[in-house]
């Protein structure tokens, strides 16, 4: 499997940004997509999941109506839109993909390779 993320860049406080996460390999129709992301001396943390076979979205407390997360089932790729956007938003956000979901960051086995969000206040 394979994660390819896009989007990201500098956006302003309370402006809005938009992740794409395309999978491509051998996908699992029923795998949860996640987004998490780490800022800088921090540890990486849990953001969103999206079930790619049943209406279940999972989020942090800290983008809980702020960010919304969806999916295309057809190109096997999730979104983030960020709205809303707060200094404390900026790190590296990272999408990654599992049969499990969940929260934690161990339950995931296939990574993308990051995508930097900077906000500016």
């Amino acid at each position: 499997v394979q994660l390819q993320a896009s989007g990201g860049g500098l956006g302003q406080t309370g402006g809005s940004l938009r992740l794409s996460c395309a999978a491509s390999g051998r996908t699992f129709s029923r795998n949860f997509m996640a987004w998490f992301r780490q800022a800088p001396g921090k540890e990486r943390e849990f953001v969103a999941a999206i079930s790619m076979s049943a209406p279940i979205t999972v989020y942090a407390d800290s983008v809980k109506g702020r960010f919304t997360i969806s999916k295309d089932y057809a190109e096997s790729t999730a979104h983030l839109q960020m709205n809303s956007l707060k200094p404390e938003d900026t790190a590296v956000y990272y999408c990654a993909t599992s049969p499990r979901g969940g929260v934690s960051k161990e339950g995931y086995v296939y990574w993308g390779q990051g995508t930097q969000v900077t906000v500016s206040s």
